[in-house]
């Protein structure tokens, strides 16, 4: 792993994975928008599909807390804030305007929080992660340390692409870029494991539980 301590890599992996949670689960948040508004019960099979407790009392309160509850560490917000806590000790690694898109992402989900039309504030903090990603492609210049914040992405994806029941050209272009990627970080993952993925992810033949088993547990961070 080169300069890179088990820390560091452990702090940079994490900043991928919640960077990316925020952005896929705020724009999967934005396609079920319309149908939690006409559906009473939508918002129950969103909770059972991100694998979050439903600790709501009714769809209001869904859509009022999910997003924007500091206090329930399964919201978008706590996870957004997760990803910058992993940004600000990275600081010197990934630079401060790479950072900055993290914070303003905040500042924007905040804005939404009050808005009265949030929808808006929230295509910002998208954007913003949107920017956060360029940042690091720009401004990140070791390859193994760009690569690692990238692993975490890619296996995010993929496990939320598996909850949303993606279609498998997606899943099959996340699982090709998961595998160049991986193999330039240096961290230790479980080959077989890998393989097994794979072959599901390309025969079509994905048994859920056990994919997402199977990327939970590829990489040893």
């Amino acid at each position: 792993m080169g300069t890179i301590t088990v820390e560091k890599a452990n702090e940079l992996f994490w900043l991928g994975r919640y960077a990316e949670r925020v952005y896929t689960t705020l724009r999967e948040f934005f396609i079920g928008f319309d149908r939690m508004i006409e559906a009473e019960e939508a918002y129950i099979e969103y909770c059972k599909i991100v694998d979050v407790p439903n600790v709501y009392e009714s769809k209001r309160e869904f859509l009022e807390k999910y997003p924007f509850d500091t206090e329930n560490p399964d919201s978008i917000l706590s996870n957004l804030y997760r990803a910058y806590d992993n940004a600000l000790v990275l600081r010197d690694e990934i630079h401060t305007e790479t950072l900055s898109y993290i914070q303003l992402s905040i500042y924007d989900m905040k804005k939404a929080r009050v808005s009265i039309a949030p929808l808006i504030e929230m295509q910002k903090v998208i954007d913003n992660l949107l920017a956060f990603w360029g940042s690091v492609d720009d401004k990140v210049d070791e390859e193994k340390t760009r690569s690692i914040i990238k692993l975490g992405r890619r296996v995010e994806r993929i496990d939320l692409y598996l909850r949303f029941r993606m279609s498998c050209d997606k899943l099959k272009t996340e699982k090709n870029k998961l595998e160049k990627r991986i193999v330039r970080t240096g961290l230790k993952y479980d080959e077989s494991k890998l393989c097994e993925l794979s072959s599901m992810i390309d025969s079509g033949e994905i048994l859920l539980n056990q994919a997402i088993a199977l990327i939970e547990s590829l990489v040893e961070v």
